[in-house]
């Protein structure tokens, strides 16, 4: 996308996962994805983020669907579009993910990693808003590895970052960003020994495959995007612009949860 023409190409997306049933703040952020779309004279995609099967149902993808059409945001694209792009469902693309992990691969830009959870969590390395533990630099493995074959879909395989690299970019709402490798986050995970891309991987596929020019999600995210940052620059792929709209809170101060339905509602209440 242009910056000096926003409305020469702009393809946004629609990105919920249906572990659960969508609350205000889905409502707003994907208003707003739906409202820049507009805009922009752009296309919205939606695109529906099923890839943890353990957590997904059909059950709150219905309701997904039901509850955004009630909110009068419609796309263009999507399960129930089909369009060019497809599939718009993250259970259908596996393979795309694995060949972006065995290009990562290649790079050398991804090890294996048998550490666990409990093992990272003991050595007590937080980041800087104390919102997540870091993976320590020793853990790193430095096997050679053998290029002959590829990558076992059974491994976690995580992402060598370089410590103190700066990853920056601008935030259509919330302005020029920056963030450091080794205080906000360091390496993670981009493929599961269970077998499935991560989040940050499987989104950064989907997002270049689908030509998606700008993300709008919550600011809560807003780690998440530097870390996608570095593989879109790590697959020599454009990065999209970001937007990420305020997040709405309970009475509490915390996130919203998705256990009960609450957006219908709002369209159904007299």
């Amino acid at each position: 996308m242009s910056e000096d023409n926003p409305k020469n190409f702009y393809r946004g997306r629609l990105a919920p996962t249906p572990s659960g049933y969508l609350h205000e703040g889905h409502a707003h952020t994907f208003s707003k994805a739906w409202k820049r779309a507009r805009e922009c004279n752009g296309t919205l995609v939606f695109r529906m983020d099923d890839l943890d099967q353990s957590r997904c149902k059909e059950e709150f993808a219905q309701a997904c669907i039901e509850d955004l059409k009630g909110l009068g945001i419609e796309w263009g694209e999507g399960p129930d579009l089909p369009g060019e792009y497809g599939p718009y469902m993250q259970s259908q693309c596996a393979d795309f993910y694995y060949d972006a992990l065995v290009q990562l691969w290649r790079k050398g830009l991804v090890y294996a990693c048998d550490k666990s959870r409990k093992e990272i969590r003991d050595v007590g390395l937080l980041n800087e808003s104390n919102a997540e533990f870091l993976y320590p630099e020793e853990f790193r493995s430095n096997e050679e590895q053998d290029f002959s074959k590829n990558p076992s879909k059974k491994v976690n395989w995580r992402f060598r970052t370089q410590w103190g690299e700066k990853i920056s970019f601008q935030d259509n709402r919330l302005g020029w960003l920056e963030f450091e490798v080794g205080k906000d986050f360091s390496d993670f995970l981009v493929w599961r020994k269970d077998g499935f891309s991560s989040f940050e991987l499987a989104t950064v596929v989907d997002d270049q495959r689908m030509k998606i020019s700008e993300v709008v999600r919550g600011e809560d995210l807003l780690v998440s995007s530097a870390r996608q940052c570095l593989i879109f620059d790590a697959m020599g792929w454009d990065r999209p612009k970001f937007f990420h709209c305020e997040l709405f809170l309970d009475a509490a101060g915390k996130k919203l949860s998705k256990s009960k339905r609450c957006l219908a509602r709002l369209f159904t209440t007299p």
